[in-house]
């Protein structure tokens, strides 16, 4: 709910939207021109100013009571209503930065109602998304890994704790949940972070070839080694040597490795010669279970022991729900800049199937998610349209089992059609928050035609933003 001033000469005007808004939860303050309303605004803040555009014959208008509204630190929405309309006027209040332009008529009543909800839902969502970015600065980690729930940040203590250490450290986790991330994040937590941080996807190379990219090799020593080659463990000297899918390095190659992390050596292919690679933090990576590997044969069980100092769990994103609003909000600002798109927000229906979705992907799957909405949004909201169809239906996969759930039928029985209208009622409300109110892509969103939304809404006695008698801005 939220504050309201209405700003009208006429007082039956003033009183009838009042009673209306009143019945609706909201705030309401009421003013009978523009200093009054001047007063009113600079007293305390509001969501909506709802404002007549005539408000006396020669004098001050409702475009003084938008300017004086826009021109606030903390500026409400405003809709404009007038009885004598035209077409420029409405292109004039849509300037001066009104949300909504009403022609006064007999559908005033219904107008205001639905337009109210959408100007106040629209400000308190500008108003969450400034919280969640003011959020976001506290929450993100120096890395630029974010979140807030308590697995989270238990791993981030964690991770403070093992940076300043060479300390050998195996990350295991789902594939998408950010390993390398958080391998970055304890390189650049080092006193050594401006030495080199070397990655290596060891399931990502065939096997042929994994040896010489680990160790490196000389000139000849095998046919098509034309020059030589430093492996990865000589280039991370002085620095951190990550190691993903541990998992995948062949049996046969683990002794070779174990050997070196326990001396500490590296020697190239067809040399005799060792480097020493004492300053190399080894941290390494695997999204399987190596201890159910060790026991079924597939991983040595002293390189697991060599490997597992130190062990850090990512827990999948299904179980910190609590950071999917952070992290969505997060890629919506980081996908807007680089791609240089105006889109600001999340809509809250896309949000609420956001946060109900499982991410099979991880992270790595919801920044997609959020990337491919960037791309695809028509305004500056991103709205349930431009998220997958798998992730759209996760709202109706949640909110129509509850039928099933009951255990026998209710003995009394149940008013059907009742039922079927509120049912029907309430997915055109979704709909309408998630088009931002505009009837037509709000009907795409149902999969019904434009006549067939325009019926079901007029059955509803509701009505919204983009028809003759209101004339949605943004």
């Amino acid at each position: 709910m939220g504050r309201v001033l209405i700003v009208d000469d006429e007082r039956g005007i003033r009183e009838a939207l009042e009673l209306l808004l009143e019945g609706r939860g909201h705030h309401i303050h009421l003013a009978h021109d523009v200093e009054s309303a001047r007063v009113a605004l600079f007293a305390q803040s509001y969501d909506l100013v709802i404002t007549d555009l005539r408000l006396s014959p020669d004098g001050p208008s409702g475009m003084d009571v938008l300017r004086i509204s826009r021109d606030l630190p903390d500026p409400p929405e405003v809709i404009v209503m007038t009885a004598y309309g035209t077409r420029e006027h409405a292109q004039q209040v849509i300037a001066q930065g009104a949300v909504f332009y009403i022609e006064k008529g007999p559908h005033l009543a219904t107008d205001v109602d639905v337009l109210a909800h959408q100007a106040i839902t629209k400000r308190q969502l500008a108003l969450e998304n400034a919280e969640l970015r003011r959020t976001l600065l506290k929450t993100t980690h120096r890395s630029g890994m974010v979140g807030k729930s308590e697995a989270f940040t238990e791993m981030l203590d964690l991770l403070e704790r093992l940076a300043p250490l060479r300390t050998t450290v195996l990350i295991c986790g789902e594939s998408g949940t950010g390993k390398e991330r958080v391998a970055r994040a304890l390189h650049e937590g080092a006193s050594w972070s401006d030495g080199p941080f070397v990655p290596l996807n060891c399931g990502a190379l065939p096997s042929s070839i994994i040896e010489s990219e680990l160790f490196g090799y000389t000139k000849g020593a095998f046919t098509g080694a034309e020059s030589p080659k430093v492996g990865v463990f000589e280039a991370s000297r002085g620095g951190t040597l990550f190691l993903d899918e541990i998992g995948e390095i062949p049996l046969e190659l683990q002794s070779s490795l174990l050997r070196v992390l326990q001396e500490r050596k590296v020697r190239r292919l067809g040399s005799a010669e060792e480097l020493s690679v004492e300053d190399v933090r080894v941290v390494v990576a695997t999204n399987r279970n190596l201890e159910a590997d060790v026991a079924d044969g597939k991983f040595r069980e002293d390189l697991f022991f060599r490997l597992n100092v130190v062990q850090v769990d990512l827990p999948p994103l299904r179980e910190r729900p609590e950071d999917i609003v952070l992290l969505a909000e997060h890629f919506l600002e980081k996908f807007a800049r680089a791609h240089e798109r105006p889109v600001t927000s999340i809509a809250p229906a896309a949000m609420d199937c956001l946060t109900r979705f499982r991410y099979p992907g991880n992270v790595r799957q919801l920044e997609n998610i959020v990337e491919r909405g960037v791309a695809l949004a028509k305004g500056d909201c991103l709205s349930v349209a431009e998220l997958p169809k798998r992730v759209r239906e996760v709202e109706v996969s949640v909110d129509l089992p509850m039928i099933e759930e009951l255990s026998e039928f209710p003995k009394s029985g149940v008013d059907l059609e009742k039922m079927l209208d509120r049912f029907e009622l309430s997915w055109i409300e979704r709909a309408l928050m998630a088009s931002g109110g505009v009837k037509t892509h709000a009907a795409e969103l149902l999969g019904l035609s434009f006549r067939q939304f325009r019926y079901k809404l007029s059955k509803h006695r509701r009505t919204t933003a983009g028809d003759t008698n209101g004339r949605r801005v943004s």
